[in-house]
């Protein structure tokens, strides 16, 4: 019988090396989505009940030291709001001013940033809660 596999969320993360929270960030993303493979490929008779409270859906991991494209930076707005531009941008003003700044200087782009395209969300910086909070979300059944 022919099966259709859902294909799996992509999560970004525009990390940088040298940067203590995103090399925070990557380990606690690349942890999650270990846990979310371990618990995809539990025997399915096995009682894994005492596993419900750490389930995830595996997510494929997306990273990248390149900053956002300008369509890419676009959305990220919507995902956060563009009040948030200097969060993102160094020095920006509103969604223009950064889009032009990073169009400059591809280093302007704060690191780490950590985006779930398939679901709209976003977060800036290596803020733990929100970034499981933003895995698990939508991802409760």
């Amino acid at each position: 019988m022919f099966r259709f596999h859902k294909t799996l969320d992509v999560i970004t993360l525009f990390h940088k090396q040298s940067s203590q929270a995103s090399v925070r960030a990557l380990t606690l993303l690349k942890q999650q989505s270990a846990i979310a493979s371990e618990t995809a490929t539990e025997d399915q008779a096995s009682d894994h009940s005492s596993h419900d409270h750490a389930q995830r859906v595996q997510f494929e991991l997306d990273v990248t030291e390149d900053p956002p494209t300008s369509d890419q930076l676009r959305n990220i707005f919507e995902y956060i709001g563009a009040k948030r531009a200097g969060d993102i941008v160094k020095g920006a003003r509103d969604e223009a001013d950064a889009v032009r700044k990073l169009k400059e200087n591809g280093d302007s782009f704060q690191r780490p940033v950590t985006v779930d395209w398939n679901n709209g969300q976003a977060v800036v910086g290596d803020n733990q809660s929100e970034i499981l909070k933003m895995i698990q979300m939508h991802h409760r059944s």
